[in-house]
């Protein structure tokens, strides 16, 4: 396989971006996502779709700067519901102070929806999958149960607040988190990435596996979505059946965690927090600075040597 040295990370370690260097100072990250409409607001599915896509970029500790829509329709789509899904996606943009430079469309019996996103990071100091060490602490950003949710409001089934809390939660940027984590002191923070259609599980495996660790998870300390443990039974989406197919084998619960609890650290995210190993000295500081902008700072484990399993749950 051909080698670039200017690629610094790529598709081989299931990052959230690639990154490219440019020069001693500067590299692209690039990233790309869209997918069907979770939430029956088209305004607010398009700044969900938006601040998805932007997340990938602030969790590799880079500054989004341009973005191109891609979306797909159907022929007798509404013009007033594709414009309303466009506007809520150039609100998130806006929002983020990146420029949109256009897209591309295509005809498709489900619409789907998002953006490919461009950006800039210092190449010292991408944050990546790998580099959690042994003793850091995790920190998590958001609260999870978005893909439960949005499976019970498909069938009728979630409450209004239920669905308010995840519609807010899936439209916030991650924006304020990472110019907290590009404030702190270089090495400080070991390993990032956002939660999204991995769950937490699969998501915390690929740092695991990237770094050569196992994390450990406290389950009752993650945070949860309003709402989100009451409609586990009867809306657990297919996406978390696979991540628990797919991720099952490197994970090792403790006797006494609930099942809910399980079915919710597989849960698949949209538009979820950043997950953040950080040096345990530096945890409470970061944390409070987290909190100190508006950022959740849950902490919900720590990274520990390698054993049998990638995940143990708590």
């Amino acid at each position: 396989m051909h080698h670039d040295d200017r690629v610094l990370i790529d598709y081989r370690t299931s990052d959230d971006a690639g990154v490219y260097r440019l020069d001693g100072a500067h590299a692209l990250v690039q990233t790309v996502d869209f997918f069907t409409p979770i939430v029956d607001d088209p305004f607010a599915y398009g700044q969900i779709a938006a601040a998805n896509a932007l997340s990938d970029v602030y969790a590799m500790g880079g500054r989004p700067l341009t973005a191109l829509a891609i979306a797909a329709f159907p022929k007798e789509a509404e013009r007033s519901i594709l414009h309303e899904i466009f506007a809520g996606g150039l609100d998130k943009l806006r929002e983020a102070g990146v420029a949109l430079l256009g897209g591309h469309t295509v005809q498709d019996p489900e619409i789907k929806f998002g953006y490919a996103i461009t950006g800039d990071v210092d190449p010292a100091r991408v944050l990546a999958n790998a580099g959690a060490r042994p003793g850091d602490a995790l920190i998590l950003t958001k609260p999870i149960g978005t893909g439960i949710i949005a499976t019970a409001l498909k069938f009728g089934r979630a409450p209004q607040p239920a669905i308010d809390a995840a519609t807010r939660s899936m439209a916030a940027l991650n924006k304020a988190a990472a110019a907290v984590l590009g404030r702190a002191a270089p090495g400080h923070v070991h390993a990032c990435t956002d939660i999204t259609g991995f769950g937490l599980i699969g998501h915390g495996s690929e740092v695991a596996i990237a770094s050569g660790c196992t994390l450990e998870i406290h389950a009752g300390r993650v945070p949860l979505l309003d709402g989100a443990r009451a409609l586990v039974h009867g809306n657990i989406p297919g996406g978390a059946r696979t991540n628990r197919e797919h991720f099952a084998l490197g994970v090792s619960v403790a006797p006494g965690v609930e099942a809910d609890l399980i079915d919710l650290l597989y849960d698949p995210q949209t538009s979820g927090g950043l997950l953040i190993a950080v040096a345990e000295p530096d945890a409470a500081p970061l944390a409070a600075a987290l909190e100190a902008n508006g950022v959740l700072a849950s902490p919900i484990g720590r990274a520990v040597a390698p054993g049998t399993a990638r995940i143990t749950v708590l």
